[in-house]
């Protein structure tokens, strides 16, 4: 049902655009009979519109990996460097929230850690709708901000790093089949903010993927039902992550590529001094505008990473 719509979505797209384009085709050859300059006019407006129409359309033509329509789970975790870096990861998670919001799509924060005096030391989001994934996976990799720190008195030049992780959504049954026996379930008493209910029940939830060894942790719901329902998405969606990344490795060696998913690959950087700008080190894009970058306007980003990809993957 899923493929269904998705497919339906984009017939209807170009179905749009082909009738725009045929009425704007009769316009023309009115306005150039007529000789009518108000007309021109329209029809300069109406060609950016469906220019930009069609640049919209050209980006989701890329996204057409065999996850790419589905949900997305972000993992963010902040690097070495303590309330800088934990400060960091928080204003990345902001950024990503921002996103969701521009373009209407649903997030949830699955769970969080916050940081010792500011910020968070890692958190799991949840967001949901058309094509989630085939955006974000763009994101993927070690973020770098280089700033005055607001924590020190000095007011030096600290550089910070944070790891994104961006999992697809698992369709359990479709995508994977575990055992019962092959996973551990724990519960425990929440270690967070979130009130004396969930601090004196055991509602926080720990699952332990045997075989792997994989362990997922979800504590933000004031119900044991829920965390243990969130915990068990996140660890789908990283067991699948895992299949992914053993196809893409064994696809990697047929080709002689080399795949560096390393702390010291960053693949964005974030200067707010001594100059202001943002660049992605895969891409060469970049802009002078770091703070709308900030609040969630990263599509550009995720476009130039999609147009670079495009005959990569075959």
């Amino acid at each position: 049902m899923r493929q269904i719509g998705g497919l339906r979505d984009t017939i209807t797209l170009w179905g749009e655009l082909s009738k725009n384009a045929a009425d704007l085709d009769e316009v023309i050859t009115v306005a150039l009979a007529e000789n009518d300059e108000s007309l021109k006019v329209d029809i300069s407006k109406e060609i950016d519109r469906i220019t930009q129409h069609f640049d919209q359309i050209e980006i989701q033509l890329m996204l057409d990996g065999p996850y790419d329509s589905r949900d997305a789970i972000l993992a963010i975790h902040a690097g070495a460097g303590g309330t800088e870096s934990q400060d960091w990861a928080q204003m990345l998670m902001r950024m990503f929230l921002r996103w969701a919001e521009r373009h209407k799509f649903k997030a949830q924060v699955l769970d969080i850690s916050p940081g010792d005096e500011a910020g968070i030391k890692n958190a799991t989001i949840e967001i949901s709708g058309s094509f989630v994934y085939g955006y974000l996976k763009s994101e993927h990799g070690v973020h770098r901000l280089v700033r005055l720190s607001p924590f020190d008195a000095d007011h030096a030049r600290h550089t910070s790093f944070a790891l994104v992780e961006v999992m697809p959504v698992a369709e359990e049954e479709a995508d994977l089949q575990i055992s019962p026996e092959d996973i551990r379930i724990d519960t425990f008493r929440s270690s967070g903010p979130g009130g004396q209910h969930m601090q004196k029940t055991s509602s926080a939830v720990r699952i332990t993927h045997i075989p792997t060894g994989l362990v997922v942790t979800c504590q933000s719901e004031r119900s044991q039902h829920q965390n243990k329902e969130s915990a068990l998405k996140v660890l789908y969606a990283r067991l699948l992550e895992m299949e992914i990344e053993k196809r893409e490795a064994e696809k990697a060696k047929i080709k002689g590529k080399r795949i560096d998913a390393g702390w010291g690959n960053q693949i964005r950087s974030y200067v707010l001094h001594p100059y202001k700008m943002v660049k992605d080190h895969r891409t060469e894009y970049e802009t002078g505008d770091p703070g709308a970058a900030l609040d969630g306007e990263i599509d550009e980003f995720m476009n130039a990473y999609l147009r670079a990809q495009v005959g990569e993957e075959k």
